[in-house]
């Protein structure tokens, strides 16, 4: 996501031109005499960068790249980081070359298009620029300031747009997320918040992507001393972190210590929010955590609730308990939710709807705090018999201080997305493991 353009930026930018276009530049014997010692940094003449299948990546695209990286990431041009940075700048390519390969062979096979138009590259711009508070002009001048072709930006939306869209349109409509799955995770959330919690933010560096362990861990340093510089952290987990969380700049929310590696959690618990953590090995790579915020676990859960309810007596009949309870499980499936229980109650001759308002579960009479702990944010109870009537009361909301906990519908998104992400991350691996890949 394109990120506001500073002065600091720009000037980085700049200095990395300078860098980039002297790098192609022929220098003679005396005016490398009269230079003033410059890092040594190793950088590809001009022509072929990389060759994907039958695609040519030229080096003036890798250097493209570079520096629409540098811009977006907030990163300083150094000796080390420019190595960093090409060789992110590099992967990325191959692997957007590799997508739009598959994605036009698609196309090809099936007759229908998948590939982003401009006129969508066009409306992602005017978002990232209302994003930064400026126009798509006042953006792409900004680029084009610090030496960045339009075309670069151009290039790098449409194959983020296009994988996707051709992603969620092939495996979104497939995916089935089971009610016991939906009903497992919201009953793990719901433990989870009488435990701490930390907001968190992550990069992860994974080793087979970066070549091995130890330049994996070369990698984090460098982006750690990239960020105490003053580097955006969610800039940064964008253009480099491997993690599903790099589309939302590495924020992975809420979390308790039960969602995380141990290794994770004993770093967490060393920082106070607002600290960054040292690089953290793990079996497949190595993590960067930012603690942005820690709560204790709630102590109380809030239940807001509807009822519609049949007047009886403790003395009240088996048979009129037996009408009043044919009553209401005829009316149950006509509750949609909160929204629609005084409406369809009005259509069955003595049920009476109304508010119960938000209360602590644990204040509850025991028959309704028993409902209320099991039923999800818009489910509705079986009959409940009480000592004044017989019962159906709706879930409208649930927080805990301060928190609301998901509906089904948000955790069924969230696992979804969650499968999706792993679909293309195994979906690109393939191509890649298939792909003839040289680079210069």
């Amino acid at each position: 996501m394109m990120r506001a353009l500073t002065v600091k930026h720009l000037a980085a930018a700049v200095a990395a031109v300078t860098v980039l276009a002297q790098a192609a530049m022929p220098t003679s014997a005396s005016a490398q005499a009269a230079a003033p010692a410059a890092p040594t940094v190793s950088y590809l003449s001009e022509g072929v960068a990389a060759i994907v299948n039958d695609s040519i990546i030229s080096t003036y695209d890798l250097r493209q790249r570079m520096l629409l990286l540098i811009v977006t990431s907030g990163m300083q041009p150094t000796a080390d980081s420019l190595g960093q940075i090409e060789r992110e700048s590099l992967r990325s390519l191959v692997d957007e070359a590799l997508e739009m390969q598959e994605l036009r062979r698609v196309e090809k096979e099936q007759k229908f298009s998948i590939i982003a138009k401009d006129e969508d590259i066009d409306r992602q711009i005017g978002r990232m620029a209302q994003e930064n508070r400026a126009t798509a002009e006042q953006l792409v001048g900004s680029l084009a300031a610090s030496g960045v072709n339009p075309e670069t930006l151009r290039a790098q939306i449409r194959a983020e747009i296009s994988w996707q869209r051709w992603i969620n349109g092939r495996y979104g409509s497939r995916l089935r997320v089971g009610d016991d799955q939906i009903e497992a995770a919201l009953a793990r959330q719901n433990a989870a918040a009488a435990k701490p919690q930390y907001l968190v933010s992550e990069i992860f560096i994974e080793a087979t992507r970066v070549g091995g362990a130890d330049n994996a861990m070369r990698g984090a340093n460098q982006l750690i001393g990239q960020l105490q510089q003053g580097a955006p952290f969610a800039s940064v987990a964008r253009q480099f972190s491997a993690a599903a969380t790099s589309a939302t700049g590495g924020d992975t929310g809420w979390v308790t210590g039960e969602e995380l590696q141990p290794v994770l959690l004993q770093a967490l618990e060393q920082l106070r929010p607002g600290q960054l953590s040292q690089p953290i090995p793990v079996t497949d790579g190595v993590y960067i955590l930012a603690l942005r915020d820690k709560r204790a676990g709630a102590s109380a859960t809030l239940v807001d609730l509807k009822q519609a309810a049949i007047r009886l007596t403790a003395t009240a009949t088996e048979a009129d308990v037996a009408a009043a309870q044919a009553k209401l499980s005829a009316l149950k499936p006509l509750i949609k939710d909160c929204s629609n229980m005084e409406s369809a109650a009005a259509t069955v001759s003595g049920v009476i709807a109304g508010d119960l308002g938000e209360s602590e579960i644990k204040d509850l009479a025991p028959a309704f705090r028993e409902a209320a702990e099991k039923l999800n944010v818009g489910q509705v109870s079986d009959p409940i018999r009480t000592q004044v009537g017989l019962h159906l009361i709706a879930v409208c909301a649930k927080r805990q201080d301060g928190g609301r906990v998901p509906t089904k519908e948000d955790m069924e998104n969230r696992l979804v997305g969650q499968q999706l992400a792993m679909i293309a991350k195994r979906y690109l691996r393939d191509l890649r493991n298939s792909a003839t890949i040289e680079t210069r």
